[in-house]
């Protein structure tokens, strides 16, 4: 085993150990009763909660609804974020323009498009999921400027010198060379696809889990409130640490190579 591959792993067992630490940590608080049962429930709880939702069936409405605003905001993300990259980075006059706007997008508040969002698309997962779009694409687009900012000059002079065709060059070398910048992108767009998509869900939306949050938290479930709470969570964790370890796989790779 590699020296980066045991330091990989040793990093892992730390996040693990720090994250059932803190879960501990909570369960000890909530069960000596130093937090509030009305605040805060113990994480088995949450847990036992979550079980019997997800075999009940009760929500399976809801998480699919959730997941498909997800999955298609994601993927017009990507798209869009990586193929606006490429354009930007092919046209630096256009990049020096939008440089400014680039830097300070997230300062935009998104929900105040909610009343014309609505009267486009009305109260469907149109709305919910064009807010989860605004919110992951320029992420996105971003990683990928820096992954291709960062691409080594030598590569596009061995791509010359053996005349290699610009889809090879594209795919052989600068994708490779700039796909650890790209992954960043795609792990950052996860993350604001699901803000965006729950967000949008507590206030556009009659369904869905951000709605059921909501809706529960307002008539003091609890129980259900967490046990959806830690449904996301995990769902966003595992995809993440899916997307980590298929990153360190291909870097892993290529440093044998």
């Amino acid at each position: 085993m590699s020296a980066a591959a045991r330091s990989s792993r040793r990093l892992g067992w730390l996040r693990t150990g720090l994250i059932v630490g803190a879960l501990a940590v909570t369960e000890a608080l909530c069960r000596m009763g130093l937090i509030s049962k009305q605040v805060l429930i113990p994480p088995t709880e949450m847990a036992a909660s979550l079980g019997a939702l997800l075999r009940s069936g009760k929500f399976n409405g809801d998480i699919a609804q959730t997941l498909g605003c997800v999955a298609a905001a994601l993927a017009l993300a990507v798209i869009f974020g990586f193929a606006g990259g490429v354009a930007l980075h092919a046209l630096p006059r256009l990049r020096r323009a939008l440089d400014p706007l680039l830097a300070t997008y997230y300062a935009v508040p998104f929900f105040v498009f909610y009343p014309v969002l609505i009267s486009f698309f009305g109260l469907s997962q149109g709305p919910v999921i064009v807010i989860a779009f605004l919110f992951a694409v320029v992420v996105m687009l971003i990683n990928t400027l820096n992954g291709l900012d960062r691409i080594p000059r030598v590569l596009t002079k061995v791509a010359r010198v053996h005349h290699m065709a610009p889809l090879d060059t594209a795919f052989r070398l600068k994708l490779p060379a700039a796909a650890p910048y790209l992954f960043t992108g795609l792990k950052l767009a996860v993350a604001y696809t699901f803000i965006g998509v729950i967000a949008s869900e507590f206030i556009m939306a009659s369904s869905g889990l951000g709605f059921q949050i909501a809706y529960t938290y307002n008539n003091f479930d609890n129980r259900t409130m967490y046990a959806l709470m830690l449904f996301v969570l995990a769902l966003v964790t595992i995809v993440n640490m899916g997307l980590h370890a298929w990153e360190q796989r291909l870097l892993d790779r290529r440093g044998g190579r």
